[in-house]
């Protein structure tokens, strides 16, 4: 991929002046800024996660969520150097912030972007791995068994979800 058919890309977005929409939050600004700062000032890893760490090796909590839901947490020991390149791959370059389901890789527009920026870029669409098997993958695990719940029937929603509004906090 040639760095300059990116820039080249972003040449006429950057000349946009841009004009954000957005309604007023149903439980005030304070609760859209507890919303995103959850997203935008986290870790790559928590230190409660960290059990650990020398100068040879470091050893941290993980959860595999392919395994079923009592499988799931383990620890790993990771060499420091290993450690410390895979812990660089979440840090983001000055004046970038992490916010989740948003943009070109927001869930519910992925594919289509992911394939247009392919397209934009003439770069080959990847082949479909050979590993991925025919077996359905459950949506929804029991947390307490670690079996598959079964859909028996769903709700058609006729009005538009929203938050709880947040309760003040008194101060003592």
């Amino acid at each position: 991929m040639e760095p300059c058919k990116f820039k080249e890309f972003l040449r006429p977005i950057n000349n946009i002046d841009w004009v954000v929409y957005a309604k007023r939050p149903f439980a005030g600004p304070r609760s859209v800024l507890a919303y995103l700062s959850r997203y935008t000032h986290r870790v790559a890893i928590a230190n409660s996660r960290l059990l650990a760490a020398d100068e040879q090796k470091v050893t941290f909590k993980w959860k595999d969520y392919r395994k079923a839901y009592s499988e799931r947490p383990g620890t790993m020991t990771l060499d420091t150097p290993e450690f410390i390149r895979r812990f660089l791959l979440h840090v983001l370059p000055d004046g970038f912030h992490r916010i989740r389901h948003y943009g070109m890789l927001a869930n519910t527009t992925r594919s289509a972007s992911v394939a247009l920026a392919r397209k934009l870029l003439c770069e080959p669409m990847p082949a479909p791995s050979s590993d991925q098997g025919t077996e359905d993958i459950p949506v929804f695990v029991c947390r307490t068994c670690g079996e598959p719940m079964k859909v028996i029937e769903v709700f058609e929603c006729s009005y538009s979800a929203r938050a709880p509004p947040i309760q003040k906090l008194e101060h003592q």
